[in-house]
């Protein structure tokens, strides 16, 4: 491990972090294993709903476990490897390409989907935008940093802070990689996507924003991308402007367009709804913000898990998401940030590793990203994401995306057919959140009875009150796909939904 200058050694310097990506075991040179490629996939048609697009150029060829061995999980070694946030043991073989998504599979590395709850109901799980649940890759991941790396990081020459610092920044490394940023430096580790956008908030935001400036945002937003920005308004005299949606739940870029002027500072936006699932056109709305001289945030918390994201070719400048909604443990995320965008942004939060000299007459902060990173960060929890990166890029977003878009298509045919049920957010182009109401039924009621069949959604406001209010509510039942979902899952959703119905 190379000296740490700023941490027990001189006073000034650079926190530990590796210049090249951290060694890996089974791979030739130590490199991380390449990210899949898909670009010789074959691509064929997707059933169709009325107003629900089919996505485009998605790849129709799955990979498939067809074999014991596949499925197989060998234990892990009491030896130690490498630390460095992966282990070729804690990915699944998922075996060659066949043109089959086996999500059945794919739930057996799921342990606690094969949990019962109220007596002997299965659980099914369609709760994915809370949260999504564990693999053991990430579960076994997180026992092993604790049982063989577990220290504090950056900060001492011994040989379990190498391993855990390795292992940190090479979840770092995972992070640049899944999102396609340019450097590991433009990669901070928060506690989730609303921590992201407070540090955004308050440490770009309290510098650029003035009395009079404005802040655009969308009628779409969870209230973690409304809350910030209000703070930050109304402490320094700003207005926010708010862009519209349409009756399908799609925002109408005309009118979102027209909210700009010379004193708008930085648009903020999701680039998918949690409450309807809408997609938005992010990237032609992070270039009319630009065009107006305007910088551009996108929530992508609801993105990261069904789609490939790509935040150079998007051209965001900053982009957040959650771990937990990626498969990866709670209290854990990332901010990306443009270098030159977060080099001359000020520190949000004050103490240590986020400093190169203390005295009591002057700081020197370390540069991005670990000025934003004061104190001991949560080190397990971030190899944990790493991890979960790992196993989502192993199965590939694409193949992802496309088997969720035909479940969304098998689970929206089912509902329509439910006598009363009205959905709410029919975007053509929308992810697998479907969100309805019940004539004559309380959301709170269905959510309930739901759970008596040991079927999981979420019932309520989903944290978007202003959208649910666009449409004359004030909560919805919401299921929420992941690729660990079935037809079977689906069909006893339904089933049980029109039994409630029924009576």
């Amino acid at each position: 491990m190379p000296p740490q200058p700023g941490f027990g050694g001189a006073p000034s310097g650079l926190p530990y972090a590796p210049s090249a990506p951290p060694p890996v075991p089974g791979f030739p040179g130590g490199a991380l294993p390449p990210a899949p490629d898909f670009s010789s996939v074959v691509k064929g048609p997707t059933a169709a709903v009325p107003g629900l697009a089919a996505p485009a150029s998605l790849p129709v060829a799955i990979p498939e476990r067809t074999t014991p061995e596949a499925l197989a999980r060998p234990a892990l070694s009491s030896s130690v490897v490498p630390s460095d946030g992966y282990s070729p043991e804690l990915v699944p073989d998922l075996g060659a390409s066949r043109g089959i998504f086996d999500a059945h599979a794919i739930k057996q590395d799921f342990p606690i989907l094969e949990e019962r709850v109220h007596g002997s109901k299965r659980l099914i799980w369609l709760d994915n935008a809370a949260t999504t649940q564990k693999p053991r890759a990430v579960i076994e991941r997180l026992s092993y940093f604790y049982e063989h790396e577990n220290s504090n990081i950056h900060r001492a020459a011994h040989t379990l802070a190498a391993r855990a610092t390795d292992a940190y920044e090479g979840a770092r490394e995972r992070v640049r990689r899944f999102l396609n940023a340019s450097t590991a430096k433009e990669i901070v580790f928060t506690r989730g996507a609303t921590e992201a956008i407070n540090l955004v908030a308050k440490s770009w935001g309290a510098r650029n924003v003035k009395a009079g400036d404005e802040i655009v945002l969308t009628v779409l937003e969870h209230h973690a991308n409304i809350v910030p920005w209000q703070q930050l308004a109304a402490e320094k005299g700003a207005k926010i402007r708010v862009a519209p949606v349409d009756s399908n739940g799609q925002i109408i870029l005309e009118a979102y367009e027209k909210l700009f002027n010379p004193r708008t500072r930085i648009a903020s936006f999701t680039q998918v709804s949690n409450a309807l699932g809408t997609i938005t056109p992010a990237r032609e709305m992070v270039e009319i913000a630009h065009r107006h001289g305007a910088l551009a945030l996108v929530d992508g918390a609801q993105t990261v898990s069904h789609q490939r994201v790509d935040v150079q070719a998007l051209d965001a400048d900053f982009y957040v998401f959650s771990g937990h909604k990626v498969f990866g443990p709670t209290g854990i995320g990332a901010l990306f940030g443009r270098a030159e965008v977060l080099e001359h942004m000020p520190p949000w939060q004050g103490g240590g590793n986020m400093i190169a000299d203390v005295t009591f007459e002057k700081t020197v902060y370390q540069p991005p990203p670990f000025r934003f990173e004061a104190g001991t960060g949560n080190i397990a929890d971030a190899v944990g994401l790493g991890a979960a990166i790992d196993y989502v890029m192993s199965i590939g977003l694409e193949n992802i995306a496309r088997y969720e878009h035909e479940l969304l298509v098998y689970a929206t045919e089912g509902l329509c057919r439910v006598p009363g049920l009205t959905l709410i957010g029919t975007a053509p182009d929308k992810a697998g959140v479907l969100s309805f109401v019940l004539d004559g039924r309380r959301t709170e009621d269905v959510g309930a009875a739901l759970d008596k069949e040991g079927i999981a959604v979420r019932s309520g406001h989903h944290c978007a009150q202003p959208i649910l209010r666009r449409f004359g509510l004030e909560a919805t039942v919401r299921a929420s796909l992941a690729p660990y979902n079935t037809k079977e899952d689906i069909d006893d959703f339904v089933a049980a939904v029109s039994r409630l119905q029924a009576r």
